[in-house]
């Protein structure tokens, strides 16, 4: 506890001196919205394993640390070539160094496809109103310490608002670069997407690290998504392996709106992943797709939540997870179905792949349906290699290493071949592929 009260007042001593930096800006209402969050956030404290909700993640490691926040934008030596590899053709792309938005290495041409796309800083000097409607309307910063942290320190990300109508053709990415830095930082990415009445996108959130340092991202994402609208949104975690990631992802979704969601989370010490769903609009229809890589003593803990509080919606969901080493997986997934939504049809499945005796995957699928008129499925399930394959593909002369990334590959296949955009689907084959060597 004495260890978590002196986070506390890290915090808060480095909201002091970001205060200090802001001049002008302390009168507006973004900074009011930043002083109620520190000091909801003394007030939450961190997390612990009591809470229901964080019982099987120790974050230890995250809180005993004083990760000193970035205030200032800094590309510290990157070049192009360093980020080359984690583009997507053809996107309309947004870089971040340490959650600073890089106008150098962006190449935002958002004009051509008739959709605001910027950085969320200069986007509230610009756009003030519909920002100020939306932002911190679903993610309040009441939610726990993370989220409030976020909150505090808000002061960039991507901010993306697509007219009516409008139906992009290539994708819009967000590329969040973590420096090799020799400090102890934290990154606050906020990032705000407004879907508009049957607009269509495609959104790549992407977090990559170029070193082995220690950091920690906390982000969140707030998606609005209007009558008719249809969006895919791809995450594609892969940082450290001594960073930390907490990530928020929620949406609120309108009448007969379609969201798709194809989480990827591959590198960190510890990763969290917060995605919750509000489909409180008839005939919406919410996919959530995920898939971890866990090795050595990596954590990866997935929590969802898809709330049906309208009748005639459909949800899918399937996560997946493959873990080796002594790493640890955790599933929770919850599904609601209110008194009112009537004719929902949901599904959920969470599978998990063992490559080794010492690794282990906490799940906890769950529904709580209050409606009588309903068709709703979950389940898990847990194993290892299937012994008779794994003798198959050895009987045809295939040695046993190949024939168990085979068998890994299509296992992970199954969700990777869900996503629409073909270089993101050929990175995260590679990566994969990388793992099993």
């Amino acid at each position: 506890m004495q260890t978590i009260a002196q986070n506390i007042r890290w915090y808060r001593s480095q909201f002091d001196e970001f205060e200090k930096s802001l001049n002008g800006e302390k009168t507006n209402y973004i900074h009011t919205l930043r002083r109620d969050a520190i000091q909801r956030f003394s007030e939450l404290g961190f997390p612990t394993n009591r809470q229901e909700d964080w019982r099987f993640i120790n974050i230890a490691p995250i809180t005993s640390k004083e990760f000193k926040p970035v205030f200032r934008y800094d590309s510290k030596g990157i070049k192009k070539q360093d980020l080359q590899k984690y583009l997507i053709d053809k996107a309309i792309q947004l870089v971040f160094i340490d959650g600073m938005f890089s106008p150098e290495y962006s190449t935002n041409n958002a004009a051509a496809q008739k959709s605001y796309t910027d950085s969320l800083s200069a986007a509230l000097i610009k756009n003030t109103v519909e920002i100020k409607s939306n932002l911190g309307r679903q993610v309040t910063g009441t939610e726990n310490a993370f989220t409030a942290l976020n909150a505090a320190f808000l002061q960039d990300g991507a901010y993306v608002s697509i007219p009516a109508g409008v139906k992009l053709e290539h994708p819009i990415q967000f590329l969040f670069v973590a420096t090799d830095s020799q400090n102890i930082y934290t990154t606050q990415p906020r990032n705000l997407v407004v879907v508009n009445t049957d607009a269509q996108l495609n959104i790549i959130e992407t977090y990559v690290g170029l070193g082995e340092n220690t950091y920690l991202t906390n982000s969140v994402s707030e998606v609005f998504i209007a009558e008719g609208a249809k969006v895919e949104y791809d995450k594609f975690q892969i940082e450290s392996p001594n960073s930390y990631h907490i990530g928020t992802l929620n949406i609120k979704m309108g009448n007969s709106s379609q969201f798709i969601s194809n989480a990827f989370s591959f590198g960190g010490a510890i990763v969290r992943n917060n995605i919750t769903a509000m489909l409180d609009a008839e005939g919406s229809e919410c996919t959530l797709n995920g898939l971890s890589l866990g090795k050595g003593q990596q954590i990866v803990d997935n929590h969802t939540a898809i709330d049906h509080a309208k009748p005639n919606c459909q949800s899918h969901e399937l996560y997946k997870a493959i873990l080796d080493g002594e790493s640890r997986g955790i599933f929770n997934g919850k599904i609601f179905v209110r008194k009112d939504a009537q004719k929902t049809d949901a599904k959920q499945t969470n599978r998990t792949l063992l490559l080794s005796d010492n690794a282990t995957i906490n799940a906890k699928p769950q529904l709580e349906i209050f409606a009588d008129d309903v068709k709703c499925t979950h389940g898990a399930t847990i194993g290892q290699l299937d012994a008779d394959q794994l003798f198959y593909l050895r009987s045809r002369g295939i040695d046993l290493s190949s024939a168990r990334a085979i068998l890994t590959t299509a296992f992970a296949g199954d969700v990777i071949n869900r996503v629409r955009i073909e270089s993101l689907r050929n990175q995260l084959d590679q990566v994969i592929q990388e793992s099993l060597l």
